[in-house]
């Protein structure tokens, strides 16, 4: 197993089942991310770079596709649901919609992919 599942493996229902329901989810989006870790979190990598990552708290959900920007265009096509700079919240009441999570991961991917053909300054 990997990073992902293992933390996923690791969790009660419903928690199990609602982050297994988004790993895949993600994996549909972006099916050559891998398994790893992004600032300390079990998260999908693309690229050598973090990709996304779902993790259960004690009030519910987060998911962060690690970057502000995209969080804010996504939570800007979003009603009710709380977020911060780098993350968007939800709980098992409200599930964030498939639309918003696959948005999260294809914006992130072309993020990345922006990045990686940039050539780097010397």
């Amino acid at each position: 197993m990997g990073e992902v599942t293992d933390y996923i493996a690791g969790r009660d229902e419903p928690a199990c089942s609602v982050l297994e329901r988004y790993r895949l989810l993600a994996m549909a989006v972006a099916p050559e991310a891998e398994e790893g870790k992004g600032y300390g979190m079990a998260a999908l990598r693309y690229r050598g770079r973090p990709l996304i990552s779902v993790v259960s708290t004690k009030q519910g959900y987060s998911v962060f596709p690690f970057s502000a920007e995209v969080v804010a265009s996504v939570v800007a096509e979003l009603d009710g649901f709380d977020s911060t700079k780098g993350g968007i919240r939800f709980n098992d009441e409200r599930y964030l919609p498939d639309e918003a999570f696959e948005a999260l991961v294809t914006r992130r991917r072309a993020e990345i992919d922006a990045a990686v053909a940039r050539p780097r300054r010397r």
